[in-house]
């Protein structure tokens, strides 16, 4: 059977032509001609092949083919008219979800303030954090299993196994500039200096993050420009667990400069500024293909309104 004679200006005459028992009734309740009404129930029961009504000169009854179709048609025209209410509740953020990709350091001391604010606009969004290193949540937003993410550039040229092109993948918004510093121990031979070269921590044990991460990637390409070798003795996922190893007196590092600020201030650990440290940035990225959901632009609004104006 065709599917195309069920329009649903068809099963609304249907419907109407059942309920008030009567053509002419029908088109009064619907505002229209009876005309229309007749020929918009003749032809959904050409296109069905079975007849709807037996008519008489005193109104209308349902056949059997009538009687079935009545349940159908009003269970298809509720549900149609609950997705188009569930669309407009997301149309208007009364309801909906938003998944978000970022970094454990972005998602602890610069995505704060915009989740707060964007919880405080919409309180009705269900918001779910995915926390991996940022060349991950930016395959996973150029794949579309996040609807955008947040992430520290550079990102790789490619993305995920798959070798996604970054470029052509995803769209790249920059939001703020993040600076990385040196850190060690108060106690550490470095401490009584306030600028260091990569090549004076090369000199020393270095504990870094791990490969996967977009500040080690960073990191590595200007550590292979130096004559001496870098002794890396550790390596992990997790700034916490850098400082911590730090402040242990293990070495020294090269971590972002908002994830040190309590400690620095604390006393903890000495951040140190680097002379040849690479220029990095903060960035909305969002996939290339299809539309954004009405949430993930509430997003990117709240972000570009509290990370610029924290800019300036």
């Amino acid at each position: 059977m065709d599917d195309s004679p069920l329009r649903t200006e068809r099963l609304r005459a249907f419907l109407a032509v059942a309920r008030e028992g009567g053509f002419s009734r029908a088109a009064r309740a619907l505002g229209q001609s009876q005309s229309a009404v007749s020929q918009a129930v003749i032809s959904l029961e050409r296109g069905l092949g079975e007849a709807l009504f037996v008519r008489d000169g005193r109104g209308v009854e349902l056949t059997d083919a009538g009687h079935v179709l009545r349940g159908h048609a009003e269970r298809a025209l509720a549900e149609l008219s609950a997705a188009r209410s569930a669309i407009g509740q997301r149309r208007a953020l009364a309801a909906g979800r938003l998944v978000l990709g970022t970094t454990d350091t972005l998602a602890s001391y610069l995505l704060p303030p915009v989740l707060a604010a964007f919880r405080a606009r919409h309180p009705d969004i269900d918001l779910t954090l995915r926390l991996r290193p940022s060349p991950v949540v930016a395959a996973l937003a150029a794949s579309r299993r996040v609807d955008l993410a947040v992430v520290t550039l550079p990102l790789p040229a490619r993305l995920g196994r798959a070798g996604t092109k970054t470029a052509a993948a995803l769209r790249t918004e920059v939001l703020a500039d993040q600076r990385d510093v040196a850190i060690c121990q108060p106690g550490h031979p470095l401490a009584a200096r306030r600028r260091v070269r990569l090549a004076d921590l090369a000199a020393h044990p270095l504990i870094l993050l791990d490969r996967t991460t977009a500040t080690r990637a960073t990191l590595d390409a200007r550590l292979t420009a130096l004559a001496a070798a870098p002794r890396v003795v550790m390596e992990m996922t997790s700034v916490e667990v850098v400082k911590r190893m730090i402040e242990l007196g293990f070495g020294v590092s090269v971590v972002p400069e908002m994830a040190t600020l309590h400690e620095v201030r604390r006393g903890t650990l000495l951040g140190l500024a680097l002379e040849d440290g690479a220029r990095r940035e903060v960035a909305l990225v969002t996939p290339t293909l299809g539309p954004l959901a009405h949430a993930a632009r509430a997003f990117v609004e709240a972000a570009r309104d509290r990370l610029r104006a924290d800019e300036r």
